[in-house]
């Protein structure tokens, strides 16, 4: 949300967007106090247990069914030393503490973007303090949103050396690019391995009263889960998302009462695991077999990026009361009730948590398994149509149908493409492989690459948005790279077996997402190049050199400035043109979301009579474009509210600085309004930015009109004609004017990028839907125009 500045401060800084109305923001006080309200939220405490209580469901089903199969990762095959088993569990324990408790629930979860968690909103806070984006199409005015938060950095300090280190080279922005889409393409792998393991190792358990029972079914039930969990997403998590909370709770309950049950039946002395010591030992005593089987301890801490990544919905302070007054005490005795049962029961280490279960309680518990293994699935799932479509706003994925499946959390969406490709790859990987080893060595491999990849992006927010004193940074830093370097090292050891599936995987995205976003650059720098200068529009006259036919012509475009070559070209091969055209923009901004009010951005190009518009829709990357009637109607709305504002500007010129004469005529504008108790239209002048341009909230025309008439200030003539113009060329019809870019590289460019631009971009172009369809666009109003751009 724009505030107000001085006329001096408007005079030395200048700008393009202008006349900025807002409902509620007469002083910067106020303004202050809306900003607050995005950003500081106030709960009580019981409010806060009930957020931490629903909190189970979506954020920690992943990492609370990971008993099932840490201890059968750890020892595929018979424990020889029950020290072993002491060692084990002392690993877990320090494990579960240092990353899942002091990294992420204590330090990474504070790193969330107004509550976003993940790489990618990791990427976009850093892209609101540094200049990083790579596509260059934001504009001074995207800083003024009230989601647009980001604190100032000193001129001299380290934060500001970093930011114009980080902003000067080139190179480094593709880094911290392609490390953001390695962090996600892990998480897609996470969507596909979380269901797998989960369900398999859920479904596993009928062998332990069944013994005579084949691998085989046990797959074939698995796989029958699998397809029903997947064919009911397009319901959503809304109409069943009320049993998850209550489920989760009761497995977190369950697993850590038979926990304490184990203990005080088998062997209380495994609490002795408590003292690091035993990690020596252990590391120690089993040499190279002890060092890789760090790879099933590993996935005791499996969930902790979801942890992260499904953030979302919940104020930080409840996740992190979950985590510490249940989730953690829970796993802790779990774990210690599983190694204190494997102390007396060596050979039982492939199913040890069926075989702790007491027999009274096995079919309960086995039921609740499988339903907290399908709650844990659903929750990565639902990440991972979160992620992708956060990368589809970041410009790094093809465009893709997205659904909301529920009406009062926006949050929730459903991406039937993405839906059935998980499917598939998330049952191959359980029919292929057929065992829970080769699973957990493929899943430790995404996980500890996604931690990596969030302490990597954690340097450079302690460094630029906390302002953190160098040794926290070091500290942190070194105790995080120590730990999971030590974990990625103990994976390699496995990639042939099983660990190269999320490689594969995550480097068939990353491919996908790279070129694609590649393409979507060079398209952008083509189309920035190619604009058409406002001294040739106004070389062509008041009909632009051609016949003005009645209607609105919408061009849309990517560029938020400039006449794009699509117009030029259109026009040089035909004869005609509409009577009003308007050049629509819809960007994505590294912000979550962005205020209705402040979405759209208003501009005449060139004289009046030229009756010529841009309009900037403006989105956060959990915001949807949705499909349907009400995009046009706030873009007229927007239009018709601009037109008549513009009547109160009339002293502004071209230039990018205003006169002294145009501030005192903003001031006594915005006065006039306040002083006539205007309350549903306040004025709030913008001196960053050119006169022509304007932020119109959703107020009536007619209401505004009657306002100005109560004022003393009547619309002129001219102006209340052109309303009528714009509504008599609406009713005469709009087309819908969208270019059909064809990208080829060129000639003499290297081998790799005619693959990438000539072969998997024009793939992937050919595969995702037209932006039409995106844009919702009847058939019958719509006009291709078609482009070559050679890059």
């Amino acid at each position: 949300m724009a505030s107000t500045e001085s006329a001096e401060d408007g005079q030395s800084r200048g700008g393009m967007w202008a006349l900025e109305q807002r409902i509620d923001q007469p002083m910067d006080e106020e303004a202050e106090k809306l900003k607050n309200v995005y950003r500081e939220k106030k709960f009580s405490t019981l409010l806060l247990l009930r957020l931490a209580y629903q909190s189970l469901g979506v954020v920690y089903g992943d990492l609370g069914t990971s008993p099932l199969y840490v201890f059968y990762n750890t020892f595929p095959h018979e424990i020889e030393d029950p020290e072993d088993v002491v060692g084990a569990l002392s690993l877990i324990i320090y494990s579960l503490t240092l990353v899942p408790l002091l990294k992420y629930v204590l330090i990474v979860l504070r790193a969330n973007d107004n509550g976003q968690g993940g790489t990618l909103a990791l990427y976009s806070l850093l892209c609101r303090h540094a200049n990083i984006r790579t596509i260059p199409n934001q504009h001074r005015t995207d800083e003024e949103l009230t989601t647009y938060s980001r604190s100032t950095i000193l001129e001299k300090s380290f934060a500001a050396k970093t930011k114009r280190w980080l902003e000067e080279k080139a190179y480094i922005k593709n880094i911290i690019l392609i490390l953001a889409l390695v962090g996600t393409c892990m998480v897609i792998g996470d969507g596909i391995l979380t269901p797998a393991i989960s369900v398999l190792s859920a479904v596993g358990g009928i062998k332990v009263n069944h013994a005579d029972l084949s691998n085989g079914v046990v797959v074939l039930v698995a796989v029958v889960i699998l397809v029903g969990l997947f064919s009911m997403q397009h319901y959503g998590t809304d109409r069943v998302g009320w049993l998850f909370a209550p489920v989760v709770l009761l497995w977190f309950l369950l697993i850590g009462g038979i926990g304490v049950f184990n203990i005080c039946k088998y062997d209380s002395s495994v609490l002795k695991a408590f003292s690091p010591v035993y990690i020596y030992h252990y590391l120690r005593r089993g040499g190279r077999d002890g060092w890789t089987s760090l790879g099933g301890i590993l996935l005791s801490i499996t969930g902790t990026e979801a942890l992260f990544a499904d953030l979302g919905h919940f104020p930080v302070s409840s996740v992190q009361i979950a985590f510490t007054l249940l989730v953690f005490p829970c796993l802790l005795l779990a774990y210690s009730g599983q190694a204190a049962y494997l102390m007396h029961n060596l050979e039982h280490s492939k199913d040890a948590f069926y075989r702790s279960i007491p027999e009274k309680i096995y079919w309960p518990v086995f039921i609740i398994a499988t339903a907290a293994a399908i709650v844990a699935s659903q929750a990565t799932i639902s990440a991972t149509f979160s992620i992708i479509k956060q990368a589809n706003a970041h410009g790094c994925f093809p465009r893709i149908k997205v659904v909301h499946t529920s009406k009062k959390f926006l949050g929730q969406i459903y991406i039937p493409d993405i839906n059935w490709i998980l499917m598939i790859l998330c049952i191959a990987v359980t029919a292929g492989f057929k065992n829970q080893s080769q699973i957990g060595n493929a899943y430790g491999t995404a996980v500890v690459l996604v931690m990596l990849v969030t302490t990597l992006l954690m340097i450079l927010i302690m460094i630029l948005v906390w302002r953190c004193h160098w040794i926290l940074v070091v500290l942190f830093t070194g105790l995080s790279l120590v730990v999971e370097c030590t974990y990625f090292s103990a994976v390699l050891f496995k990639v042939d077996q099983g660990g190269w599936a999320p490689l594969a995987i995550a480097g068939a995205f990353l491919l996908i997402m790279y070129v694609w976003h590649y393409g979507t650059v060079k398209r952008y720098e083509f189309e920035m190049h190619s604009k058409v200068s406002m001294a040739w529009i106004l070389g062509l006259g008041p009909s632009l050199g051609l016949v003005r036919v009645p209607g609105i012509g919408l061009v849309y475009t990517e560029l938020p400035s400039g006449v794009p070559h699509l117009f030029s070209h259109f026009i040089t091969n035909l004869p005609a043109i509409h009577s009003v055209v308007v050049f629509v923009c819809v960007k994505y901004l590294p912000v979550y979301t962005v205020p209705e009010e402040e979405r759209f951005l208003v501009k005449r190009i060139g004289p009046k009579n030229f009756h010529m518009f841009r309009c900037v829709a403006r989105y956060g990357y959990k915001d949807l474009h949705k499909k349907d009637d009400d995009f046009e109607k706030k873009l007229f709305h927007n239009l018709f509210v601009f037109v008549k504002l513009e009547s109160m500007m009339e002293g502004c010129s071209d230039s990018d600085d205003y006169s002294l004469y145009e501030q005192q005529t903003e001031r006594s504008i915005e006065s006039l309004l306040l002083n006539n108790n205007a309350n549903t239209v306040s004025l709030n002048m913008d001196p960053t930015v050119s006169c022509v341009d304007s932020i119109v909230s959703v107020t009536s025309p007619l209401h505004l009109n009657s306002t100005f008439r109560s004022s003393g200030h009547v619309s002129s003539h001219t102006e209340v004609d052109e309303v009528e113009f714009l509504n008599n060329c609406r009713d005469a019809g709009v087309v819908h004017i969208l270019g059909n870019t064809v990208v080829r590289a060129r000639r003499d460019s290297r081998i790799h990028k005619k693959i990438a631009v000539d072969y998997i971009y024009a793939f992937l172009r050919k595969m995702c839907r037209e932006n039409s369809v995106i844009f919702n666009v009847p058939h019958e109003s719509l006009l291709n125009v078609g482009q070559i751009f050679y890059v």
